[in-house]
Protein backbone atom coordinates (compact mmCIF):
# COMPACT_ATOMS: atom_id res chain seq x y z
CA UNK A 1 0.00 0.00 0.00
CA UNK A 2 0.76 3.92 -0.39
CA UNK A 3 2.26 5.85 2.04
CA UNK A 4 4.64 8.36 2.93
CA UNK A 5 8.39 7.63 4.74
CA UNK A 6 10.93 9.39 6.63
CA UNK A 7 13.85 7.75 6.53
CA UNK A 8 15.61 10.37 8.69
CA UNK A 9 17.18 11.99 5.59
CA UNK A 10 14.52 12.87 3.43
CA UNK A 11 10.58 11.65 2.77
CA UNK A 12 9.07 10.13 -0.09
CA UNK A 13 5.81 8.30 -1.27
CA UNK A 14 6.44 4.36 -1.41
CA UNK A 15 3.72 2.11 -2.69
CA UNK A 16 5.43 -1.34 -0.90
CA UNK A 17 4.09 -0.46 3.26
CA UNK A 18 2.70 -3.16 4.82
CA UNK A 19 0.60 -3.26 7.97
CA UNK A 20 -0.79 -6.07 10.61
CA UNK A 21 -3.98 -7.29 11.26
CA UNK A 22 -5.52 -5.16 14.40
CA UNK A 23 -5.30 -6.95 18.34
CA UNK A 24 -7.92 -6.51 20.54
CA UNK A 25 -9.12 -2.55 21.64
CA UNK A 26 -6.95 -1.86 17.99
CA UNK A 27 -9.26 -0.30 14.93
CA UNK A 28 -8.02 -0.50 11.47
CA UNK A 29 -8.98 2.19 9.59
CA UNK A 30 -8.92 3.04 5.32
CA UNK A 31 -7.80 6.47 5.23
CA UNK A 32 -9.07 8.78 2.84
CA UNK A 33 -7.57 12.00 4.02
CA UNK A 34 -5.44 13.51 6.06
CA UNK A 35 -4.52 17.15 6.69
CA UNK A 36 -0.68 18.28 6.15
CA UNK A 37 0.54 19.83 9.57
CA UNK A 38 3.52 21.50 10.31
CA UNK A 39 3.82 19.11 12.67
CA UNK A 40 4.57 16.82 9.82
CA UNK A 41 7.16 19.43 8.62
CA UNK A 42 8.79 19.54 12.22
CA UNK A 43 9.80 15.93 12.01
CA UNK A 44 10.94 16.63 8.65
CA UNK A 45 13.21 19.35 9.37
CA UNK A 46 14.23 17.69 12.88
CA UNK A 47 11.97 20.54 15.31
CA UNK A 48 10.75 17.68 16.39
CA UNK A 49 13.25 14.70 17.34
CA UNK A 50 11.11 11.52 16.17
CA UNK A 51 13.13 7.90 15.44
CA UNK A 52 12.95 6.79 12.02
CA UNK A 53 12.22 5.36 9.76
CA UNK A 54 8.25 6.42 10.40
CA UNK A 55 5.17 7.07 8.53
CA UNK A 56 4.27 10.07 8.63
CA UNK A 57 0.42 12.17 9.55
CA UNK A 58 -1.73 12.72 12.16
CA UNK A 59 -4.74 14.44 11.13
CA UNK A 60 -6.93 12.09 9.36
CA UNK A 61 -10.27 10.64 7.91
CA UNK A 62 -11.31 7.65 6.76
CA UNK A 63 -13.48 4.34 6.92
CA UNK A 64 -13.17 1.57 9.41
CA UNK A 65 -12.14 -1.57 7.88
CA UNK A 66 -11.54 -4.18 10.61
CA UNK A 67 -11.68 -4.24 14.99
CA UNK A 68 -9.82 -5.81 16.75
CA UNK A 69 -11.73 -7.67 20.27
CA UNK A 70 -13.42 -5.56 22.77
CA UNK A 71 -14.18 -3.15 20.38
CA UNK A 72 -17.92 -2.35 20.17
CA UNK A 73 -18.41 1.74 19.69
CA UNK A 74 -17.59 1.40 16.08
CA UNK A 75 -17.71 -1.36 13.16
CA UNK A 76 -16.69 -1.71 10.10
CA UNK A 77 -18.11 0.76 7.34
CA UNK A 78 -18.49 3.60 10.17
CA UNK A 79 -17.05 7.35 9.47
CA UNK A 80 -14.36 8.37 11.63
CA UNK A 81 -11.72 11.21 12.50
CA UNK A 82 -8.89 9.89 14.07
CA UNK A 83 -7.25 11.81 17.41
CA UNK A 84 -3.61 11.16 18.03
CA UNK A 85 -4.38 10.93 21.81
CA UNK A 86 -3.97 7.04 22.43
CA UNK A 87 -4.51 7.44 26.60
CA UNK A 88 -5.00 4.91 28.46
CA UNK A 89 -8.27 5.78 29.92
CA UNK A 90 -7.13 4.27 33.59
CA UNK A 91 -4.70 6.17 34.48
CA UNK A 92 -5.18 9.36 37.54
CA UNK A 93 -4.98 12.07 34.55
CA UNK A 94 -8.13 9.97 32.44
CA UNK A 95 -9.77 9.84 35.61
CA UNK A 96 -9.58 12.94 36.30
CA UNK A 97 -10.83 14.16 32.69
CA UNK A 98 -7.32 15.30 31.13
CA UNK A 99 -6.48 12.72 29.00
CA UNK A 100 -3.71 14.74 27.22
CA UNK A 101 -2.10 14.50 30.08
CA UNK A 102 -1.64 10.61 30.44
CA UNK A 103 1.87 9.54 30.50
CA UNK A 104 1.01 6.41 28.86
CA UNK A 105 -0.11 8.11 25.79
CA UNK A 106 3.40 9.60 25.35
CA UNK A 107 6.72 7.16 24.64
CA UNK A 108 8.31 4.67 22.23
CA UNK A 109 5.93 4.77 19.81
CA UNK A 110 4.42 1.45 17.92
CA UNK A 111 5.67 0.09 15.14
CA UNK A 112 2.54 -1.28 12.58
CA UNK A 113 3.89 -1.28 9.60
CA UNK A 114 6.68 -3.11 7.76
CA UNK A 115 8.44 -2.34 4.62
CA UNK A 116 10.55 -5.36 3.00
CA UNK A 117 10.27 -6.89 6.00
CA UNK A 118 12.04 -4.16 8.67
CA UNK A 119 9.40 -1.88 10.83
CA UNK A 120 8.62 1.08 10.91
CA UNK A 121 7.55 3.69 13.38
CA UNK A 122 3.87 4.97 14.03
CA UNK A 123 4.29 9.02 14.38
CA UNK A 124 1.44 10.49 16.67
CA UNK A 125 -0.36 6.86 17.37
CA UNK A 126 -1.52 7.61 14.00
CA UNK A 127 0.59 7.55 10.85
CA UNK A 128 -2.49 9.36 8.57
CA UNK A 129 -0.15 9.00 5.25
CA UNK A 130 -0.76 5.50 4.80
CA UNK A 131 -3.80 3.99 2.88
CA UNK A 132 -4.41 2.30 5.67
CA UNK A 133 -3.66 2.54 9.87
CA UNK A 134 -4.28 0.96 12.89
CA UNK A 135 -5.21 2.97 15.96
CA UNK A 136 -6.20 2.71 19.95
CA UNK A 137 -9.63 2.16 20.07
CA UNK A 138 -10.10 5.20 22.21
CA UNK A 139 -8.63 7.42 18.87
CA UNK A 140 -11.51 6.65 16.05
CA UNK A 141 -14.36 8.37 16.63
CA UNK A 142 -17.74 8.02 15.03
CA UNK A 143 -18.73 10.49 12.41
CA UNK A 144 -21.38 11.40 10.45
CA UNK A 145 -21.46 9.59 7.12
CA UNK A 146 -22.58 13.28 5.73
CA UNK A 147 -19.32 15.05 6.66
CA UNK A 148 -16.87 15.08 3.95
CA UNK A 149 -13.99 13.15 4.80
CA UNK A 150 -11.52 15.66 3.65
CA UNK A 151 -13.31 18.22 6.27
CA UNK A 152 -13.51 16.06 8.68
CA UNK A 153 -9.87 14.55 8.06
CA UNK A 154 -9.05 18.43 9.85
CA UNK A 155 -10.57 18.12 13.66
CA UNK A 156 -8.57 15.15 14.40
CA UNK A 157 -5.46 17.82 14.76
CA UNK A 158 -6.46 21.70 13.72
CA UNK A 159 -9.45 21.90 14.96
CA UNK A 160 -9.01 19.86 18.37
CA UNK A 161 -5.98 22.16 19.41
CA UNK A 162 -7.10 25.38 18.16
CA UNK A 163 -10.51 25.45 18.66
CA UNK A 164 -9.51 22.91 22.12
CA UNK A 165 -7.61 25.50 23.06
CA UNK A 166 -9.96 28.42 23.40
CA UNK A 167 -13.04 26.38 25.19
CA UNK A 168 -11.30 24.30 27.35
CA UNK A 169 -7.89 25.57 28.11
CA UNK A 170 -7.79 29.21 28.00
CA UNK A 171 -12.35 28.82 28.96
CA UNK A 172 -12.59 32.11 26.35
CA UNK A 173 -15.92 33.79 28.01
CA UNK A 174 -18.63 35.90 25.96
CA UNK A 175 -17.28 40.01 25.61
CA UNK A 176 -13.71 38.75 26.24
CA UNK A 177 -10.69 39.94 24.18
CA UNK A 178 -8.32 37.78 21.85
CA UNK A 179 -5.18 38.25 20.26
CA UNK A 180 -4.22 35.51 18.10
CA UNK A 181 -0.65 34.96 16.37
CA UNK A 182 -0.33 33.70 13.33
CA UNK A 183 -3.21 32.75 11.28
CA UNK A 184 -2.25 28.91 9.85
CA UNK A 185 -3.93 25.98 10.06
CA UNK A 186 -4.31 26.62 14.11
CA UNK A 187 -4.69 30.42 14.65
CA UNK A 188 -7.78 30.21 11.91
CA UNK A 189 -9.50 27.57 14.78
CA UNK A 190 -8.39 29.71 17.27
CA UNK A 191 -10.19 32.36 16.17
CA UNK A 192 -13.33 30.41 15.08
CA UNK A 193 -13.16 29.16 18.73
CA UNK A 194 -12.78 32.75 20.05
CA UNK A 195 -15.57 33.53 17.93
CA UNK A 196 -17.94 30.13 18.86
CA UNK A 197 -17.13 31.42 22.39
CA UNK A 198 -18.45 34.72 22.20
CA UNK A 199 -15.24 37.26 22.60
CA UNK A 200 -16.29 40.68 21.13
CA UNK A 201 -12.52 41.73 20.03
CA UNK A 202 -11.06 38.93 18.40
CA UNK A 203 -7.19 40.63 17.00
CA UNK A 204 -5.60 38.27 14.37
CA UNK A 205 -1.66 39.28 13.62
CA UNK A 206 -0.05 37.69 10.33
CA UNK A 207 2.84 39.49 8.63
CA UNK A 208 1.64 38.12 5.55
CA UNK A 209 -1.89 40.72 4.27
CA UNK A 210 -2.96 37.82 1.80
CA UNK A 211 -4.54 36.56 5.33
CA UNK A 212 -6.94 39.04 6.03
CA UNK A 213 -9.97 37.91 4.33
CA UNK A 214 -9.40 34.22 5.48
CA UNK A 215 -9.22 35.48 9.31
CA UNK A 216 -12.17 37.61 9.02
CA UNK A 217 -13.66 34.55 7.98
CA UNK A 218 -13.14 32.41 11.13
CA UNK A 219 -14.13 35.74 13.50
CA UNK A 220 -11.43 38.27 13.53
CA UNK A 221 -12.85 41.26 14.35
CA UNK A 222 -9.40 43.10 13.25
CA UNK A 223 -6.44 41.80 11.62
CA UNK A 224 -2.94 43.62 12.03
CA UNK A 225 -0.19 43.17 9.59
CA UNK A 226 2.86 42.16 11.37
CA UNK A 227 5.82 44.12 10.06
CA UNK A 228 9.61 45.34 11.02
CA UNK A 229 8.39 48.53 10.09
CA UNK A 230 5.22 48.21 12.16
CA UNK A 231 5.17 48.16 15.97
CA UNK A 232 2.81 45.58 16.33
CA UNK A 233 2.07 46.09 19.71
CA UNK A 234 1.11 49.90 19.68
CA UNK A 235 -1.44 48.99 16.85
CA UNK A 236 -2.54 46.04 19.29
CA UNK A 237 -3.35 48.64 21.88
CA UNK A 238 -4.92 50.96 19.67
CA UNK A 239 -7.63 48.44 19.51
CA UNK A 240 -7.31 47.39 23.04
CA UNK A 241 -5.93 50.14 25.08
CA UNK A 242 -5.61 48.21 28.14
CA UNK A 243 -4.20 44.82 26.66
CA UNK A 244 -5.61 41.67 25.57
CA UNK A 245 -7.61 39.21 27.89
CA UNK A 246 -6.13 36.09 26.30
CA UNK A 247 -2.87 36.21 23.89
CA UNK A 248 -2.26 33.07 21.64
CA UNK A 249 1.05 32.48 20.01
CA UNK A 250 0.54 29.80 16.97
CA UNK A 251 3.91 30.48 15.06
CA UNK A 252 6.12 29.11 17.50
CA UNK A 253 8.74 31.92 18.01
CA UNK A 254 10.23 32.62 21.49
CA UNK A 255 9.93 36.33 20.16
CA UNK A 256 6.36 36.07 19.51
CA UNK A 257 5.90 34.34 23.00
CA UNK A 258 7.19 37.28 25.10
CA UNK A 259 5.16 39.45 22.32
CA UNK A 260 1.91 37.65 23.25
CA UNK A 261 2.71 38.22 26.99
CA UNK A 262 3.53 41.88 26.61
CA UNK A 263 -0.07 42.32 24.85
CA UNK A 264 -1.80 41.04 28.01
CA UNK A 265 -4.49 43.28 29.97
CA UNK A 266 -4.22 42.12 33.76
CA UNK A 267 -5.70 39.18 34.91
CA UNK A 268 -4.58 37.86 30.93
CA UNK A 269 -3.66 34.79 30.10
CA UNK A 270 -0.95 33.95 27.32
CA UNK A 271 -1.41 30.50 25.35
CA UNK A 272 1.46 28.29 23.38
CA UNK A 273 0.51 26.78 21.12
CA UNK A 274 3.39 27.14 18.35
CA UNK A 275 5.89 24.52 18.64
CA UNK A 276 9.63 26.25 19.04
CA UNK A 277 12.67 23.91 18.81
CA UNK A 278 13.09 22.11 21.86
CA UNK A 279 15.89 23.55 23.46
CA UNK A 280 15.27 27.27 22.77
CA UNK A 281 13.83 29.70 25.85
CA UNK A 282 11.71 32.51 25.85
CA UNK A 283 12.37 35.31 28.36
CA UNK A 284 9.51 37.84 30.07
CA UNK A 285 9.29 41.06 32.77
CA UNK A 286 8.84 38.84 36.16
CA UNK A 287 7.08 42.13 37.33
CA UNK A 288 4.87 42.30 34.94
CA UNK A 289 3.20 38.79 36.36
CA UNK A 290 1.96 39.90 39.56
CA UNK A 291 -0.89 41.64 37.43
CA UNK A 292 -2.24 38.27 37.94
CA UNK A 293 -1.27 37.17 34.34
CA UNK A 294 -0.72 33.81 33.46
CA UNK A 295 1.65 32.10 30.73
CA UNK A 296 -0.67 28.14 30.08
CA UNK A 297 0.88 25.48 27.88
CA UNK A 298 -1.88 23.76 25.88
CA UNK A 299 -1.34 20.14 24.87
CA UNK A 300 -3.64 18.85 21.90
CA UNK A 301 -6.44 21.24 22.79
CA UNK A 302 -6.45 20.16 26.76
CA UNK A 303 -8.98 18.30 24.26
CA UNK A 304 -10.75 14.84 25.37
CA UNK A 305 -11.62 13.60 21.53
CA UNK A 306 -14.60 11.35 22.30
CA UNK A 307 -16.16 14.14 23.17
CA UNK A 308 -14.63 17.23 21.26
CA UNK A 309 -14.60 15.87 17.86
CA UNK A 310 -18.41 14.20 18.51
CA UNK A 311 -18.99 18.16 19.11
CA UNK A 312 -17.27 19.74 16.94
CA UNK A 313 -18.89 17.62 13.92
CA UNK A 314 -21.97 18.90 15.53
CA UNK A 315 -21.15 22.72 15.24
CA UNK A 316 -20.15 21.94 11.36
CA UNK A 317 -23.28 20.48 10.75
CA UNK A 318 -24.98 23.33 12.25
CA UNK A 319 -22.74 25.91 10.32
CA UNK A 320 -21.58 27.33 13.39
CA UNK A 321 -17.63 25.52 13.02
CA UNK A 322 -16.16 26.09 9.53
CA UNK A 323 -14.43 23.09 8.35
CA UNK A 324 -14.87 23.20 4.22
CA UNK A 325 -13.45 27.05 4.50
CA UNK A 326 -10.27 25.45 5.72
CA UNK A 327 -9.34 23.37 3.01
CA UNK A 328 -7.51 25.04 0.36
CA UNK A 329 -6.18 22.49 -1.92
CA UNK A 330 -6.79 18.69 -1.80
CA UNK A 331 -3.78 16.82 -3.44
CA UNK A 332 -3.04 13.26 -4.30
CA UNK A 333 -0.58 11.54 -1.98
CA UNK A 334 1.72 11.69 -4.98
CA UNK A 335 1.87 15.18 -4.81
CA UNK A 336 2.98 15.13 -1.21
CA UNK A 337 6.27 17.10 -1.93
CA UNK A 338 3.93 19.95 -3.98
CA UNK A 339 1.74 19.57 -0.96
CA UNK A 340 4.50 20.03 1.88
CA UNK A 341 6.20 23.02 -0.36
CA UNK A 342 3.08 24.47 -0.23
CA UNK A 343 2.69 24.04 3.70
CA UNK A 344 6.07 25.43 4.20
CA UNK A 345 5.50 28.73 2.64
CA UNK A 346 2.62 29.58 3.58
CA UNK A 347 0.51 29.09 0.50
CA UNK A 348 -2.67 27.03 2.20
CA UNK A 349 -4.46 27.24 5.77
CA UNK A 350 -4.83 23.48 5.12
CA UNK A 351 -3.46 21.04 2.52
CA UNK A 352 -5.00 17.86 2.54
CA UNK A 353 -3.51 14.51 1.27
CA UNK A 354 -5.80 11.89 -0.19
CA UNK A 355 -5.89 8.16 -1.56
CA UNK A 356 -8.92 8.19 -3.34
CA UNK A 357 -8.60 8.00 -7.11
CA UNK A 358 -7.88 11.77 -9.33
CA UNK A 359 -7.36 13.28 -5.24
CA UNK A 360 -10.07 14.85 -4.41
CA UNK A 361 -12.49 12.04 -3.79
CA UNK A 362 -15.07 13.58 -1.41
CA UNK A 363 -13.27 17.10 -1.30
CA UNK A 364 -15.22 19.93 0.39
CA UNK A 365 -15.06 23.48 -1.87
CA UNK A 366 -11.46 24.90 -1.56
CA UNK A 367 -11.71 27.45 1.20
CA UNK A 368 -9.62 31.00 1.25
CA UNK A 369 -5.87 30.39 1.52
Amino acid sequence: MRGVVFDGKQAQVVDDLEIRDPGPGEVLVAIAAAGLCHSDLSVIDGTIPFPPPVVLGHEGAGVVEAVGSGVTHVAPGDHVALSTLANCGACADCDRGRPTMCRKAIGMPAQPFSRGGKPLFQFASNSAFAERTIVEAVQAVKIPADIPLTSAALIGCGVLTGVGAVLNRAKVDRGDSVVVIGTGGIGLNVLQGARIAGATAIVAVDANPAKEAVARLFGATHFIEASAARDTGAAVREILPTGADHAFECVGSVKLIRQAIDLLDRHGQAILLGVPGFTEEASFLVSSMYLDKTIMGCRYGSSRPQRDIALYADLYRQGRLLLDELVTEVYPIEDFAKAADDAHHGRVARGVLTFQPGGAGNAAPPGAG
